[in-house]
């Protein structure tokens, strides 16, 4: 039988959200890809610091032991091969047992995403992002500068996400948006016993869900729902989850509060919204992306 990734939660990330090579990136978007060549390459032998989603990584990639590799992490990025030996490099150096990627120079990577069949995409460049959700995967938009991840859970993964237009579709905010909070609450109330439509994340959850069955002695994984629902609209969000036989392990239903500090509180290895808002109110405690997708996310915003 050929190498197969089939059964595996497959992470497909950029370089730069893996590493942090924002210094480098200027050169890279002044259109000097040959400069920035040569600074990765003088550089080969200093590992890059790590980005925002470093910690969520390491902390997946522990779920893999000698006997079964649970988890796979594969780079795709706009960086030239060249480029890439430091990226490799950087990782080896952390102890990230990442050995596949693929480099584009420049051109997007993300049909790539269909051959590993990647359940997670994390990029900073937002037209992959779009593309991504476009074919189906879950992807969100790095924020770069965002807070790393706390070290105060070293056996646990944690993630957050927000609920509409990310774990559901985003039939209840199109509600919103159109008519108002009183009709949103009024039809959320009236279909409570009606489970949402699946959103973007839904997949994520789910093989998140099943990474957790697996277990170790030495790791779990804890998710959280941060929405800004409150009663009575919680309950069709709760019931939703049970239709679909998927625990979380907190549900905070924040009615409009900014979600930045109760994030802080939480410790996420990261948070994935749909609203730019939250995710700069969040990014200044917590790892953060943006999932670009439902009505606030029109194809014709940059």
């Amino acid at each position: 039988m050929g190498v197969t990734l089939d059964g595996k939660l497959v992470v497909a990330i950029s370089s730069r959200a893996l590493f942090d090579f924002e210094e480098e990136n200027q050169i890279f978007e002044n259109n000097d890809d040959r400069a920035y060549m040569r600074l990765q390459l003088d550089r080969l032998e200093i590992p890059a610091p790590p980005g925002v989603a470093f910690s969520l990584v390491k902390k997946l990639l522990a779920f893999n032991t000698e006997a079964q590799q649970h988890v796979e992490v594969v780079i795709l990025s706009r960086n030239d091969p060249v480029s890439g030996m430091r990226v490799f490099r950087s990782a080896k150096h952390y102890g990230l047992p990442i050995v596949r990627g693929s480099f584009t120079r420049g051109q997007s990577p993300w049909r790539y995403l269909r051959p590993l069949n990647a359940n997670l995409f994390l990029s900073a460049h937002l037209p992959d992002v779009r593309a991504a959700l476009d074919a189906g995967v879950p992807a969100a938009q790095v924020y770069p500068h965002a807070a790393h991840a706390s070290d105060a859970h070293p056996h646990e993964v944690r993630i957050a996400f927000d609920g509409d237009a990310v774990l559901f579709s985003d039939e209840a905010e199109r509600v919103f948006q159109e008519s108002g909070l009183n009709a949103f609450q009024q039809h959320e109330q009236d279909k409570a016993a009606l489970p949402l439509s699946a959103g973007p994340f839904k997949p994520l959850l789910a093989a998140l869900h099943r990474l957790q069955l697996v277990g170790t002695p030495h790791l779990r994984i804890r998710t959280a729902l941060v929405t800004a629902r409150s009663a009575p609209a919680h309950e069709r969000a709760i019931r939703t989850l049970m239709n679909w036989n998927v625990e979380v392990d907190e549900a905070m239903f924040l009615g409009g509060l900014e979600k930045g500090e109760f994030l802080r509180e939480f410790e996420p290895d990261f948070f994935f919204d749909d609203q730019t808002g939250h995710i700069e109110s969040a990014a200044r405690h917590v790892p953060a992306g943006h999932v670009a997708s439902g009505v606030r996310n029109p194809p014709t915003q940059s």
